[in-house]
């Protein structure tokens, strides 16, 4: 009977998840904003604090940081929407210079004895239509935040809130001290996490941007983008940053520029991704690729392009709230890349 309980309770779980997951999807256009408003304040927080701590006022503090948010988000969408429309209108030349390009490969690779038709390699590969999906998926992400002003003030609201939430806590669990040392911690743990690793994504992009306009790649400015915001999925994302750049780079340079880029691709993300990233992220925050796979397809489906992004970062958060919970901790080991076979016992 009591095995039965635990079939009906897991089941009961499972259908309030679908309900969920069903609730956000039509509640996306409320509930992306607030996503992206959350994401930005956390990032900014340590700023504010540490402007706090010079005597600032909190008012004052709160909108040198807004500022900056503006300046940085508006620069950038300018930026990349001009990128975006050029990019757009030259797409039908590149289609017709990657012909050329692979008919000329394609006759190299037949005199070495090996017989491939580009009618063939035509059908299989279609780079207009990749990178069509790219420009799709930026605008995506720039339609959400076409609501800027929403945006902006939702973060406002919540480094407002954020001030006071310390002592709201203490005061409305001032019996459960424990619980709120695990909560301190663990907000501590989002904000180191969503810190560093927006300033590695961040180093990743103006990296890529600076080797892509030494190679003279068309658009230097958008791969870099694409390289910063895919930097936040783990594993796949360098390799869905760089398909679409070595693309651009095999159809406008040649062969030759295209092995170059997809070096300086590797090399980056080996360097900060292997190198850099441990050294001040620490090796425990890892998630195992089918996590992330699987993140990628259910917060993309329910949110677009923004859950995509956001789907590692919220992921990562709910492994720590489970590392945090000592009855869901089983959850954090199953979606983590590695086994810590020394805190098995």
């Amino acid at each position: 009977m009591n095995e039965q309980h635990k079939g009906i309770h897991w089941l009961v779980g499972f259908a309030a998840f679908v309900i969920i997951i069903a609730a956000l999807k039509e509640a996306s256009q409320i509930v992306v904003p607030f996503m992206l408003s959350v994401f930005i304040a956390i990032i900014c927080a340590p700023a504010m604090s540490s402007l706090r701590r010079r005597n600032l006022p909190t008012w004052l503090s709160i909108l040198v940081v807004v500022l900056v948010i503006l300046v940085g988000i508006s620069s950038i969408a300018v930026l990349v929407g001009a990128s975006l429309d050029n990019f757009s209108n030259q797409l039908p030349s590149y289609k017709t210079r990657f012909g050329e390009e692979m008919s000329s490969l394609i006759q190299m690779i037949n005199r070495l004895g090996v017989h491939v038709s580009y009618d063939q390699v035509k059908g299989y590969i279609d780079p207009s239509a990749l990178m069509q999906m790219v420009a799709n998926a930026l605008r995506g992400l720039g339609s959400a935040l076409t609501n800027l002003v929403l945006v902006v003030m939702i973060v406002i609201f919540i480094l407002f809130e954020a001030v006071e939430l310390p002592k709201k806590l203490s005061l409305a669990f001032s019996d459960a001290s424990k619980s709120m040392d695990k909560f301190d911690s663990f907000i501590k743990s989002v904000n180191r996490y969503l810190v560093i690793k927006t300033l590695l994504s961040m180093l990743t992009g103006v990296l890529i941007t600076f080797f892509m306009w030494v190679l003279g790649v068309d658009f230097p400015i958008l791969w870099g983008v694409c390289a910063f915001l895919l930097n936040f999925v783990p594993n796949i994302g360098s390799i869905i940053a760089a398909v679409p750049a070595v693309l651009l780079a095999f159809v406008q340079l040649g062969s030759l520029s295209a092995g170059l880029v997809a070096g300086v691709f590797l090399i980056v993300n080996l360097i900060v991704g292997n190198v850099i990233e441990p050294r001040y992220m620490g090796r425990g925050l890892g998630l195992s690729t089918l996590v992330v796979f699987l993140s990628l397809l259910l917060w993309g489906w329910v949110f677009g392009p923004v859950g995509m992004l956001l789907s590692i970062p919220l992921t990562i958060i709910m492994k720590l709230a489970f590392e945090a919970n000592p009855k869901m901790h089983w959850l954090a080991v199953m979606i983590d890349s590695k086994v810590d076979t020394d805190n098995k016992h």
